[in-house]
């Protein structure tokens, strides 16, 4: 094997090698983000709505029991409102800090689900980094 060829097949390990840390890296930020995110919501002790249709009674944990209350807390604020917004609602209106709150706490739950599908997509990206990684590493040899 000439010098150069050396030299080339060695830079495509070491791009493997890379590869294979980054994903490693990636996935197990992933994992804990997923993980703290999910502490975080299971600490605050929510249970879906029993009047979700989506996930009733279940505790809020991941991104299906929160986008499911996100989703009951806006059929429910949508009732006291009479479908009005937040932006709707008169100033004097007496309803206006509940549908506030609700609308705060929907966003709250999004942001989470948000995280969640950022963690699952550093998850992914990780593991595909790291079999390109593999692959390379392998070529290098």
């Amino acid at each position: 094997m000439t010098r150069s060829r050396r030299r080339h097949v060695s830079t495509v390990r070491n791009i493997g090698t890379i590869g294979i840390l980054a994903g490693g890296i990636l996935s197990t930020t992933g994992a804990v983000v997923w993980g703290l995110i999910s502490a975080e919501l299971t600490a605050q002790k929510i249970t879906v709505s029993p009047d979700s249709k989506l996930l009733p009674e279940r505790p809020v944990r991941g991104p299906l029991t929160a986008y499911a209350q996100a989703e009951i807390i806006n059929t429910h604020a949508t009732a006291i409102s009479d479908g009005k917004t937040f932006a709707e609602l008169p100033q004097d209106d007496p309803n206006r800090p509940v549908i506030m709150n609700a609308s705060f706490l929907r966003a709250s739950l999004f942001t989470s689900v948000v995280s969640f599908g950022t963690a699952a997509f550093a998850i992914g990206l990780g593991l595909v980094t790291s079999l390109f990684g593999i692959a390379l590493h392998r070529l290098g040899k």
